[in-house]
């Protein structure tokens, strides 16, 4: 099974301190990285998430958002910490003996300084615990959602593969006739230039010849490189890169058959094949 690289997954559940929503959502990106957006008091637990969004994923453009929205019924009790008031107010006075025009503090400016205000809120091990169940959850959901989207990328592949096996196995039994058609064209020409006993000029055309129309190794290549592509698809797994690289592959048989077309078919189904073949390197980009 193939994954994308597209993926959305939102989880809302409660916990002891409020109801948590983690939101999870994706792009195709060449690495893994991962961008947070959360509360101030999920900071903390940032690599805990990071670990494990890389355990269980490979790459794409993550976005990662976590919500709460405190208990209505619970009033949390507030304690002053005194020993961070008396620290502030000691540095406090000795901005003032610096600079004696300085404005001093107000309380809402001392209670608002991290630190200052604790409150009866549950311990960080506990914290870090549901936080890191929510990531669990909510990535279950969302390599779900990544492996439904790779089912239909690898479903769209496989039919311009088809399409590709379809095109190579339409031309494939017209090359011999290609191939005595301009036989004939060029023995025509060699005719005119043995009256004129340029042996030289043979040897040319007939070495053009033999460049011009050998497009067997193309078939045969396009045929193994459609092969590789889908035991990859089957095999499945971290596998964007691989394909990629045959993409390229494919693109550059392609693109020689159609430099090496002596009729019009063949200049058609090079056109045909490069439609095609960038149509899946295009979808190839989104997989994992």
């Amino acid at each position: 099974m193939i994954a994308s690289m597209t993926g959305y997954a939102v989880k809302t559940l409660p916990t002891p301190i409020g109801m948590m929503t983690l939101e999870l959502k994706s792009v195709n990106h060449r690495f893994l990285d991962a961008v947070f957006r959360q509360p101030e008091e999920f900071r903390q637990f940032e690599p805990l998430m990071r670990e494990s969004l890389s355990a269980r994923l490979n790459r794409g453009k993550l976005e990662c958002r976590i919500g709460l929205v405190p208990n209505p019924d619970q009033t949390p009790t507030l304690q002053v910490n005194q020993a961070t008031v008396s620290a502030l107010l000691a540095a406090e006075q000795q901005v003032l003996a610096l600079a004696g025009g300085a404005k001093g503090l107000t309380v809402s400016d001392i209670l608002r300084w991290p630190g200052v205000l604790a409150t009866d809120s549950v311990d960080t091990e506990t914290l870090a615990g549901i936080v890191k169940g929510a990531i669990e959850a909510v990535l279950d959901d969302f390599i779900a959602t990544r492996h439904r989207e790779g089912d239909k990328l690898s479903a769209m592949l496989i039919d311009r593969i088809e399409q590709i096996e379809a095109i190579v196995k339409d031309i494939t039994p017209l090359l011999p006739a290609v191939v005595a058609a301009y036989q004939q064209k060029l023995t025509e020409r060699l005719q005119e230039v043995l009256e004129q006993g340029e042996e030289s000029r043979i040897q040319q055309e007939v070495a053009l010849f033999a460049q011009k129309i050998d497009v067997d190794e193309e078939l045969t290549r396009l045929t193994t490189h459609c092969t590789e592509v889908r035991r990859i698809l089957k095999k499945g797994g971290v596998v964007g890169k691989r394909l990629d690289f045959l993409m390229q592959e494919l693109h550059r048989e392609a693109n020689t058959l159609g430099s090496k077309a002596a009729n019009m078919e063949f200049t058609q189904a090079s056109m045909d094949l490069k439609v095609l073949i960038e149509q899946m390197r295009e979808q190839v980009q989104n997989i994992e």
